[in-house]
This record gives C-alpha cells, structure tokens and sequence, in this order.
C-alpha cells in the first residue's frame, strides 16, 4: 500500500466540551500515515475518510495519551533542582537514561519538589472534530525524510 498524506483541520476538545486545541485557520495538519505523527486510535479513523468529509472523533484517554499514571510523580529533593527556578505548573526538562522527559512541577514543599511525567492530557477523554481538506501520494522525498513538506509536498526546510 502506498503512503499517503492526509491533512486535516481540527477541534479538540475534552470531554466537558473545553476547547483544548485547533489547527490554525486555513492550515490544516498535514501527516504520513503509518509514521506514528498523530494518534495511533485517531489515525485509524482519519485514513478512512475521504476528502471533504467531517466526523467527530471521541477517543477514551487510554486510547490518546494514556491514563493518568501516579507512578510518573516523584519526589525530587529540592537541592537537586536548586539551580532552576521553579513555578507551580512550570515544565522541566529532565535527562533521564539517555531520554530527554518533559515533567510539570505540580508541588513545591520546604524540601521537596513534586514532579509530574504525565502528558498534560493523560487521563483526558478526547473529542476532535474533523474535517479531511486534502488526501495525496507521499513524493519520494517526504518518504525518505519520515514527514510531511506541507500541503503539496514541496515546503523547504529552513
């Protein structure tokens, strides 16, 4: 089966109808498909449809980013981060085993720090409307680097 590129326009919401997300007007998001660049269970329903359809897309958190996980919060020893400053809701970069995580700081006490590694929307049922804008081939290039090059395969890299 030969790759496609699919780009779409979207809403996300949570499940209490919150906006959470939107592409940019008249930007919709391009991807490859099969290259893991969007929601797997999102995916699956977007390389469906065809161009100009619109759905709306519910996904249960286990099925977009995960569901919230109280082993991804650690207690951090103040000292340790004493050379950053740190905010309630602020997000770290720590280099763990080689692997760059992206936590929240979601407690400061007198000695330690609380730690989040959750993506910030694990736990949260998702809603996307969808609208498909445009379905071509994937040029040879766009193959050979693992993304899209925008809506008709020619964007330059800067």
């Amino acid at each position: 089966m030969s790759t496609r590129v699919i780009a779409f326009n979207y809403v996300l919401k949570n499940s209490h109808g919150d906006l959470l997300d939107a592409s940019e007007p008249n930007q919709p998001m391009p991807f490859l498909e099969g290259k893991q660049q969007i929601i797997p269970a999102l995916e699956a329903v977007i390389s469906k449809m065809n161009e100009g359809d619109k759905q709306k897309v519910t996904l249960a958190a286990k099925d977009a980013y995960g569901e919230f996980r109280q082993d991804m919060i650690m207690e951090v020893p103040k000292e340790e981060l004493a050379h950053i400053k740190l905010d309630i809701g602020a997000h770290l970069q720590l280099q763990l085993d080689q692997q760059v995580k992206i936590v929240k700081v979601s407690k400061i006490g007198d000695t330690h720090v609380t730690l989040d590694g959750n993506h910030p929307l694990a736990g949260v049922d998702l809603v996307f409307d969808i609208e498909v804008m445009l379905i071509r081939q994937a040029t040879a290039e766009e193959l050979q680097h693992g993304h899209a090059h925008g809506l008709h395969g020619h964007a330059h890299h800067h």
